[in-house]
């Protein structure tokens, strides 16, 4: 079955343990105000693939990945096209690659439970915490999606990563920070990452005639990431919160 692919990262760091093959679908329901791959949106764009394409460049890859590395679904939002990642997932398996699945949790029904159980992690963006600043940031009616996912991951004790983006004046302050600690509660949360705010994909909005939604949005102060970090250390009881510099998404 082809499923329609954006673009491909080879070797990418940031998206899950190890060096890994990131393949960036096509198509996504949301519309983020700071989305870094707007031209990911529309379902009819990017290219025809079929899972054994995907497979070939697997192979080439495999001996780099060691024991950590592997595939990474992201996006758009892979679970728009569930039965085409189910087969590349099944694959992965077969060949005994690690594999991740990236999503913004703004899709689920049975369709993609299926394949968040064929995942080996799951890494989930939380846009905001509550439904009412979450269908602000994304435009989208879908924080019941969310709520779904979050459900099934404690049930199924799955392997997440969480990841929020934080911007001045949007989400910066240590209750927002305990807002979503409450939100992933009970989950079998492996790592939890703080993304900085950027305006790095404003010239992809440009380049597609599109107003960036973001321009009242500012980075984070390092010392405000700090003090959120140390907030979430210490109501976790660990301190595996880290923050990183989010990718934007490069094609291959």
């Amino acid at each position: 079955m082809p499923g329609r692919v954006h673009s491909y990262e080879t070797m990418g760091a940031l998206d899950g343990p190890g060096l890994r093959l990131v393949v960036f679908l096509q198509g996504c329901p949301l519309r983020c105000r700071y989305c870094h791959n707007p031209d990911t949106w529309t379902a009819d764009g990017g290219k025809d693939t079929d899972v054994a394409e995907i497979v070939r460049r697997l192979l080439r890859l495999q001996p780099y990945f060691g024991r950590r590395g592997g595939l990474t679904l992201s996006g758009g939002e892979p679970l728009r096209q569930p039965e085409f990642c189910g087969e590349l997932l099944r694959e992965c398996r077969r060949l005994g690659v690690h594999s991740a699945l990236d999503t913004g949790g703004g899709v689920w029904d049975e369709a993609c439970r299926e394949v968040i159980d064929l995942a080996d992690l799951v890494i989930l963006d939380i846009k905001a915490a509550d439904r009412a600043a979450w269908q602000a940031l994304t435009g989208r009616n879908a924080f019941a999606a969310l709520t779904g996912m979050l459900a099934h991951l404690r049930r199924t004790s799955h392997p997440v990563w969480i990841r929020q983006v934080v911007a001045e004046g949007l989400n910066d302050r240590p209750e927002d920070m305990l807002k979503m600690l409450g939100l992933v509660r009970d989950l079998r949360l492996e790592r939890l990452e703080l993304l900085p705010y950027h305006d790095l994909a404003r010239g992809k909005w440009e380049r597609l005639g599109l107003p960036y939604a973001a321009d009242d949005l500012k980075p984070p102060r390092p010392e405000t990431l700090a003090k959120l970090r140390k907030v979430i250390a210490d109501n976790r009881g660990d301190a595996d919160a880290t923050t990183t510099t989010p990718d934007a998404g490069t094609t291959e």
